[in-house]
């Protein structure tokens, strides 16, 4: 038997040429690494094969026609086992299949090392050599696997860093843009905002929120921020949105079975009163785990193509409507409808200032039923006009407000100053003129998000 040594760029580069030297039954004896790929040179690795015919591949080589040995492994298996038991004299362990099977991972092992996955080539190795290449790829993987977990760590901490220093820098660029604040912040009634508040100031004032409102809230949090929350807008950004969150009000929703409720809606002309009733029917109706009997009763007899979109929806939902005129026929209808767990009243729309029209609304009101009075106003009008509207509709006892058309409004501060002012709860929201997908459930959390970070409407981000 007769050693060669074999050198190439990688480990399966090396064995290849071996055995097109030598053929595929060259038994590999020793294989390991010479050089580390870089980036300037190619990696180096070296593989020792056994020939036993050392004749035959001479003559192969001199005739360039390379022949395989006609020994098959299993023979040469069965002659190392006689050489050992000779020379024990007893019997051991040989390489069995079980060797045969260690040696055929290693090679695998030595293929996937060296970036080339194949079947691994025949071959025998004596024990100790086996042991070793074990060992050694053993320990190969073991580091290998150690570094990608300390290359993942180090990744890690980059990222945090980077994002620390990010932030650091968004705070500088926030605090230069701000530097000349002192000279532009309000200063009226002795109140001054320190530049690092400028950024939220700036935001709710240009909401359309209050000034009134928005300097209490300000003085309020110049007084009660703790220092440490003022060190990055981050921490002055989440106090705020707290503070506004306890500003409004929203009225959950309480859909109880068995008992009666009267739902009216009023507020001035073009705000989507019946487009929000035909989606509070739906949703009664249809949108609910549990299906409620609706009703509608409409008043609006003034508008034809009012009452053709409302009977239109009632048809596609299935839902009884009826057309009252005098307040004597409402309550005549109110009780042909007593079998609906919900009726929803629909009303004229008519301006703030029309008082004839909002004392007839309280001849409809004022009988032995409760009805909840819900006032629809569009997010889009400015505060003053809202409160205008409010004061006027008051009279009419307001149990719950509706906003509308909150995808056309540029920010909500008007909203939020109503609300605080007049304590009423919001109870829905119209997001959209999808019916009867684009109404929502009124909470604080979702009014407080769209004021500061801008509109989003979560029924169609879901879809």
């Amino acid at each position: 038997m007769k050693l060669y040594t074999y050198g190439g760029e990688t480990a399966a580069q090396a064995l290849k040429t071996a055995q097109s030297k030598h053929g595929e039954d060259a038994l590999v004896v020793k294989t390991r690494e010479i050089r580390k790929k870089t980036m300037t040179q190619p990696g180096l690795y070296e593989i020792v094969v056994a020939v036993e015919n050392d004749n035959q591949i001479e003559l192969a080589e001199d005739e360039e026609n390379v022949q395989k040995p006609k020994n098959s492994i299993q023979k040469r298996l069965d002659e190392i086992l006689e050489k050992s038991m000779d020379k024990k004299k007893k019997p051991i362990k040989a390489l069995d299949d079980d060797v045969t099977i260690q040696l055929s991972d290693a090679v695998r092992e030595i293929s996937k090392i060296a970036g080339m996955e194949r079947p691994a080539a025949k071959a025998v190795i004596v024990p100790e050599v086996s042991k070793s290449l074990d060992l050694r790829l053993e320990n190969k993987i073991l580091q290998r696997q150690e570094d990608r977990a300390i290359s993942k760590q180090n990744d890690t901490k980059e990222f945090k860093q980077l994002k620390t220093e990010l932030d650091k820098i968004n705070d500088k660029i926030k605090l230069i843009q701000n530097m000349f604040w002192d000279e532009k912040g309000p200063k009226n009634e002795g109140l001054q905002i320190p530049q690092e508040f400028a950024e939220i100031y700036r935001i709710a004032k240009n909401s359309g929120m209050n000034k009134i409102h928005l300097d209490e809230i300000m003085k309020l949090s110049l007084e009660l921020m703790p220092l440490k929350m003022r060190e990055n807008s981050l921490t002055i950004k989440r106090y705020f949105r707290e503070v506004l969150r306890k500003m409004i009000y929203c009225r959950n929703e309480h859909l109880d079975a068995g008992n009666k409720k009267i739902i009216m809606l009023v507020g001035p002309t073009g705000v989507g009163k019946t487009t929000t009733l035909a989606k509070l029917a739906a949703r009664y109706s249809k949108m609910m785990d549990k299906k409620y009997k609706v009703g509608i009763i409409t008043l609006d007899t003034y508008r034809i193509g009012a009452l053709e979109q409302l009977t239109w929806y009632a048809r596609k939902m299935k839902i009884s409507i009826e057309t009252v005129i005098e307040p004597e026929d409402f309550l005549k209808e109110i009780d042909t409808l007593r079998y609906c767990d919900y009726i929803l009243v629909d009303t004229a729309g008519h301006s703030q200032h029309d008082k004839q029209k909002i004392n007839m609304l309280k001849k409809f009101i004022n009988n032995d039923y409760k009805i909840d009075i819900a006032l629809v106003l569009s997010a889009t009008t400015k505060y003053e006009d809202l409160r205008d509207i409010y004061q006027s509709f008051g009279e009419l006892d307001i149990d719950t407000l509706i906003f509308s058309k909150l995808d056309e409004s540029r920010g909500l501060g008007s909203l939020f100053s109503l609300v605080y002012e007049s304590k009423k709860p919001v109870s829905y929201l119209s997001v959209g003129q999808e019916v009867p997908m684009d109404l929502l459930v009124a909470t604080n959390d979702y009014l407080v998000d769209c004021m500061l970070d801008g509109f989003t409407n979560p029924v169609r981000e879901v879809k």
